[in-house]
């Protein structure tokens, strides 16, 4: 588990750092940056609500099959 843990923390680690350093050597001014990240933002989060509400309509179809009353041959 110890293991688990310091890899994880290495991981988030190496991301911020990552992070951090693609901001300062970026070759946009600040609000462009912002701007372009904040895009990237709403684009992905777009997508990942439009992506839940597609599973759960396929799921909902699947519970709705599921409940419904078979009929013996």
């Amino acid at each position: 588990m110890q293991r688990f843990v310091s890899l994880l923390a290495g991981f988030l680690t190496g991301a911020v750092v990552g992070a951090t350093l693609a901001i300062l050597f970026a070759p946009t001014s600040g609000k462009e940056l912002q701007s372009e990240i904040q895009g990237r933002y709403y684009s992905l989060r777009d997508e990942v609500t439009e992506a839940a509400a597609q599973r759960r309509a396929e799921l909902e179809e699947q519970l709705a099959a599921l409940r419904a009353p078979t009929t013996p041959e």
